[in-house]
């Protein structure tokens, strides 16, 4: 029998661990992805320290896998081998019955399940992948540009597309890191008047080269303040995960602005009543979407020239790849090959 690599997490807290299994065999409705490059993200910590509600360890992780349908099962209409694909963390509600475009994902026929979570995702040579899950990657973008998108990307695109902003709009970007650089360069090719906000004057030409029209350096202004003087933000996208800095930038929101919470703060935000009262402000969520709004994400993308900045491991550095997200000190993705 045929083996491949994986890395996998053995147990709760255990380590990444590169081992062979055998290459699975696709079974009605999914295929089999050939996986090229995967991202790694944040959350693949709920599979590492096993925090994730369901999941059941060995487990491989992975959830930005982009790469080529290498075999198909029973059943699977619309895809065949050698089509490039992408598979986000939604491995089953499918985005496209109408329980899905009601929000009702509790009555769609998919069974739930999250890639790289609750079943086996992206750190292989090869995956299973319901076919539902699938995102077409268009012609012209490389599965290493397409990895990231499957999350960092389609989190960003899809959060700010049902923001309520309309173009010419002003909308800030706080934070302009692994989340942050991708929602700016949306934001400016969705024709909103885009507002990066960072700490440092050194991030401004980056800010500026990735589509920002204006620049907030939230260590020497007050970005509530320098957004007001804008007119206030139609849309605040918080990328950043420090509740303080979400705090601040809080009351730079318009009338009826939105402020939308896209990074896991590490302390709560603190919201005055008044300022929702007074203004018909809001404060809401985005946790990404399914196969069909990546699909929007990856299409997007490929039609404006927004493009993830990767730093790229070879599969057998996995574990350093991963150490070096979760320090914070990765600029901006970083992103597995199976190449080497």
């Amino acid at each position: 029998m045929s083996k491949m690599r994986v890395v996998q997490v053995s147990r709760a807290n255990g380590p990444l661990e590169q081992v062979e299994r055998p290459i699975p065999e696709p079974g009605p409705g999914s295929v089999r992805v050939r996986v090229e490059a995967c991202g790694i993200c944040h959350s693949d910590s709920f599979v590492k320290e096993g925090t994730f509600p369901g999941v059941e360890h060995p487990r491989i992780p992975g959830h930005e896998v982009a790469g080529t349908i290498d075999a198909v099962g029973a059943g699977v209409a619309g895809w065949k081998r050698g089509d490039a694909v992408g598979v986000g963390w939604y491995a089953g509600h499918c985005g496209r019955c109408d329980s899905c475009r009601r929000g009702d994902f509790a009555t769609c026929q998919v069974a739930p399940e999250a890639t790289g979570i609750t079943r086996d995702g992206g750190y292989a040579e090869y995956m299973l992948a319901n076919a539902v899950a699938l995102a077409r990657i268009p012609e012209g973008m490389s599965t290493l540009e397409a990895a990231p998108l499957m999350c960092a990307g389609i989190t960003t695109y899809n959060s700010l597309r049902n923001s309520g902003a309309r173009p010419g709009d002003l909308v800030a970007v706080l934070g302009i890191g692994g989340l942050g650089h991708l929602a700016v360069q949306f934001a400016a090719r969705m024709g909103h008047e885009t507002v990066a906000i960072a700490r440092g004057r050194e991030k401004e030409p980056l800010a500026r080269e990735l589509g920002a029209r204006h620049y907030v350096d939230s260590e020497k202004q007050d970005p509530s303040a320098e957004l007001l003087k804008l007119g206030g933000a139609k849309v605040v996208l918080a990328t950043v995960t420090n509740g303080k800095a979400m705090t601040a930038a809080l009351g730079g929101l318009g009338v009826d602005g939105k402020f939308v919470v896209l990074g896991a703060a590490d302390t709560p935000l603190q919201v005055p009543a008044i300022l929702l009262i007074s203004g018909r402000r809001s404060v809401a969520g985005w946790p990404s979407g399914t196969s069909i709004d990546s699909q929007d994400t990856l299409a997007f993308a490929a039609r404006t020239g927004v493009r993830s900045m990767n730093e790229v491991f070879p599969f057998k550095h996995a574990a350093e790849a991963y150490d070096r997200m979760m320090s914070g000190k990765a600029r901006f993705r970083v992103v597995l090959t199976t190449g080497g």
